[in-house]
Formats: structure tokens, C-alpha cells, sequence
């Protein structure tokens, strides 16, 4: 079973991406912060993380540029769920190593769709 780390500050948000996740068979870690993901994402190597930019102490796209760059993390695909919608937060994701962005509010379909493209593209 492929597991998925899911960050955001919100437990509702947080809860609903992970109900979805487990509904789609899907192993779910879920956090509610940036220092509790990257620690989850160092110890457990999810394949797949989905993490919220905006959060208390280390935000998503902090987590995203870390993953990036410890060796041991930097294959994790990963996909920023936020409510920051401008330009330039988006490139800045992307800057940052995401694999994809998805704006709040969102299908939580759509998220569970975009997560097993990613699974599958990914595989060898």
C-alpha cells in the first residue's frame, strides 16, 4: 500500500484529504505542521506528500525545498494544496521542487485523481 503525507494546520482540511486518500486505498500520515512533515517524511519516505504552503513555523513550500534537497527525500513527489493563488506564489511553488499546486478551495476528487497520476507516472 503506498503511503501519503498529508500537512496542513486545518484538521478539517486535514481530515477530509485523508478520509478521501483511505477511501482510494491509500496508507495516510497526516500532520499539522512543517517541522512534524519533514520529520514524518525523513523517518517513514512516504512516496507522496501533500502539503499546505501556509502553516505555522515551517511552511509547505519550506518542507517542499528541504525534501528537495536531502538525498534521501528528494524522489517524493509532492503537492502543494493552498488557498494562495497569485502568480507568484504558484512559480514560487514550482521553484520550490512541487510536482503540482492545487488551490483551495478544491475537489477533493480531483486531488485523489491527481495524486494517483503522479503514483503513476512515477512508476518505472
Amino acid at each position: 500500500m503506498t503511503t501519503v503525507l498529508i500537512a496542513d494546520d486545518d484538521a478539517d482540511i486535514r481530515d477530509l484529504v485523508s478520509f478521501k486518500l483511505e477511501q482510494a486505498n491509500f496508507q495516510v500520515t497526516a500532520v499539522a505542521d512543517g517541522e512534524s512533515a519533514l520529520a514524518v517524511a525523513r523517518e517513514q519516505h512516504p512516496r507522496l506528500a501533500v502539503l499546505d504552503i501556509a502553516m505555522p513555523g515551517m511552511s509547505g513550500v519550506d518542507v517542499c525545498r528541504l525534501l528537495r534537497g536531502d538525498p534521501s527525500t528528494k524522489d517524493m513527489m509532492i503537492i502543494l494544496l493552498t488557498a494562495r493563488v497569485q502568480e507568484h506564489d504558484i512559480e514560487g511553488g514550482f521553484s520550490a521542487g512541487a510536482d503540482d499546486y492545487v488551490t483551495k478551495p478544491f475537489s477533493p476528487r480531483e486531488l485523489v485523481s491527481r495524486v494517483e497520476a503522479l503514483l503513476a507516472r512515477a512508476r518505472p
